[in-house]
């Protein structure tokens, strides 16, 4: 399961930076514009408002899970979900502790 966390840490990375990078290169880091882009459609704030609960929720669970069970790294997890998003912070995390019960296991 660990190969396919990793896989989906990186197509987590990729895909939602491959629509993101094309309108920074287009706009410029207009923070202004990207928020006024985002309020505009109902649904599309539906969408940002659901990935920022989910961000918040994944880093507590994170920090909280991180700390029980010593899962090595995972303050890269969290930087990936603040830098890139739930779609990479969460596989990462996921990749990160199977490793870590894994080599556990293995003792």
């Amino acid at each position: 399961m660990k190969h396919i966390y990793l896989l989906f840490t990186f197509l987590g990375a990729i895909i939602p930076l491959a629509a993101l990078i094309p309108w920074f290169e287009l706009h410029g880091f207009n923070l202004v514009l990207l928020i006024q882009t985002i309020i505009e459609s109902q649904i599309s704030l539906f969408a940002w408002l659901d990935v920022l609960i989910s961000g918040i929720v994944l880093i507590l669970f994170i920090l909280v899970d991180a700390k029980k069970n010593h899962v090595a790294r995972a303050y890269l997890a969290v930087i990936s979900t603040l830098c890139i998003g739930v779609s990479c912070g969460l596989p990462l995390y996921l990749y990160f502790r199977t490793v870590t019960l894994e080599a556990k296991g293995a003792r």
